[in-house]
């Protein structure tokens, strides 16, 4: 059907629509200007890949591997005890991020983790390479998906309450075939 998307964008977009059965993100994914670029300009020189969950890691290890071979890392496995007042996953991330703050970040599930991390961008002199976030369900993911709308980093996001770790990991996926095929 009709879409605003360029060639690439729509690849990326197919995916996620052939992993999820659903038509609606058409309308919900949002690539910044220069996202898809610096994705692929950043798997091509294998930039290490940070998770938020083991699930997202999952979704895209096989593809990882087939290709570049980044250095996956999921934020949950990096935090085996939360901070005070913070959730395993959150703490991870902000680990994931003082490591590596170059890395592309996909964000499928835990909105406390996006949040954490555009808490940190501000300070930090390294940006991410790409941030992916599609955190899914009612709490905190549309703040977290709006904090991240107004940071001026490259960014692929699904607006609203849907996303998860499928859609997280075929948008990455989509991105690792397009950085694949243009070598």
């Amino acid at each position: 059907g009709e879409h605003q998307f360029n060639q690439a964008e729509y690849g990326i977009v197919r995916r996620v629509i052939h992993s999820t059965a659903d038509f609606e993100f058409t309308q919900l994914l949002r690539f910044s200007e220069n996202a898809i670029a610096s994705g692929i300009s950043a798997l091509s020189q294998g930039t290490p890949i940070v998770t938020d969950v083991g699930m997202v890691k999952q979704g895209i290890a096989s593809m990882v591997a087939k290709t570049f071979g980044n250095p996956l890392i999921a934020a949950v496995d990096q935090a085996p005890v939360a901070l005070p007042g913070k959730t395993r996953t959150e703490t991870g991330l902000i680990r994931c991020f003082e490591q590596f703050p170059g890395a592309i970040f996909v964000i499928g599930n835990a909105p406390t983790a996006l949040l954490a991390l555009c808490e940190q961008l501000p300070h930090s002199e390294i940006k991410p390479a790409l941030v992916i976030g599609a955190t899914v369900g009612f709490v905190s993911v549309l703040e977290s998906k709006a904090a991240l709308a107004k940071i001026p980093i490259p960014q692929i996001r699904v607006e609203g309450p849907k996303g998860g770790s499928p859609v997280a990991a075929a948008i990455l996926n989509g991105l690792m075939v397009l950085a694949w095929e243009s070598e």
